[in-house]
């Protein structure tokens, strides 16, 4: 059957009505992907899955949340939306105005976002401000706008995103036919692990699974205000996407940990960018850094011994990594051009 989006698709879990004009681009339905050579580089027995939103149309997870809200915006006649990002709700919220007709507007931290999230931006007709400061500082103009003006928030603050992001919860269920026994998921504004975790509570409750999953959320070492207990003025990490120092849903996020028996985690570049490495190379997914930061986490649990042998495990991998590629390059070793002869080509191949 035709996939016609997360709204067609789970329109009875979602605060939609015959009135909601459905602004989609055909989201959802991601690849729910077994790891088994990453498992077994673990040299644990858990059974691990990566959920792969990187697959959604702009190539991220924002777009499960975004199809409600902008879709809701134009039902209340909203002509315009506004947000700031950190790259990948920047993407999305442009992709969705463009498609809906409406104007968009973004607030970039400058110099903070990677390139290829700027371009979609751009591509799409936003109307981009690079803020000199950080996300935490643009998030707060960009509230006061939307309080001022007659333009729709559409950061995870907004109810309708956290009610979109919830689906990817549905459809992991689905794909192994029960719920998982940990989800693992990077952090950043920490509106995505209140997400899952709103999507699973309302699975059960609706008798679609028997048991819910422990919510095993990471932050970068750098921008890990919920690992610490306070706000971290200047978030750093090459994480772009979760470096965020003030996250809008800490308390939710805080109550879907507790409620889950799960908790939060930080990890250092160094291990994001070697799970970074790890899930590419082993798995073939490419993912981008901040995604990376959960597998990352799984990595240490593993090591540490903290997770049971047999476990099913997921890992949320966030966004794709051609959203920022720049990290992928500084990894590679540069490359030196060669002669135009198979003996060169032979050479360079180690093959002699």
């Amino acid at each position: 059957m035709r996939w016609h989006g997360v709204i067609h698709r789970y329109r009875d879990y979602l605060p939609v009505t015959e009135k909601t004009p459905v602004i989609t681009l055909q989201e959802g339905n991601t690849p729910l992907i077994r790891a088994d050579r990453l498992g077994e580089a673990l040299d644990s027995r858990v059974e691990l899955f990566l959920k792969f939103e990187g697959a959604n149309p702009t190539g991220s997870f924002k777009d499960r949340g975004m199809t409600v809200a902008i879709s809701k915006a134009v039902e209340e006649k909203m002509t315009a939306v506004v947000c700031a990002s950190t790259g990948n709700t920047s993407a999305s919220a442009s992709a969705y105005a463009a498609r809906a007709g409406c104007r968009a507007y973004v607030v970039v931290p400058k110099g903070n976002v990677a390139m290829g999230k700027l371009s979609q931006a751009l591509m799409h007709g936003a109307r981009l401000i690079q803020l000199q400061g950080n996300f935490d500082e643009a998030f707060e103009i960009v509230k006061s706008v939307a309080e001022k003006f007659p333009i729709a928030l559409v950061n995870s603050i907004n109810p309708f995103r956290i009610e979109g992001q919830k689906t990817a919860a549905f459809e992991v269920c689905e794909q192994l036919e029960r719920s998982p026994d940990r989800v693992f998921i990077p952090v950043g504004n920490a509106g995505n692990i209140s997400a899952y975790w709103k999507g699973f509570r309302e699975y059960r409750e609706a008798g679609r699974i028997q048991n819910l999953p422990r919510m095993i959320g990471w932050q970068a070492e750098g921008a890990a205000p919920l690992v610490r207990g306070e706000v971290v003025k200047h978030p750093e990490t090459v994480a772009s996407a979760i470096r965020i120092g003030n996250p809008a849903n800490w308390s939710m996020a805080r109550a879907a940990i507790e409620e889950s028996h799960g908790e939060i985690g930080l990890v250092s570049d160094a291990e994001i960018l070697d799970a970074y490495r790890q899930v590419a190379q082993l798995e073939g997914v490419f993912c981008e850094p901040a995604s990376a930061a959960a597998v990352a986490g799984l990595v240490k649990q593993c090591r540490e011994g903290k997770i049971p042998r047999g476990a099913q495990v997921v890992c949320i991998l966030t966004g794709h990594g051609l959203k920022d590629s720049e990290v992928a390059l500084t990894l590679a070793p540069p490359l030196q051009p060669v002669e135009a002869n198979i003996e060169a080509v032979v050479e360079a191949m180690g093959l002699n």
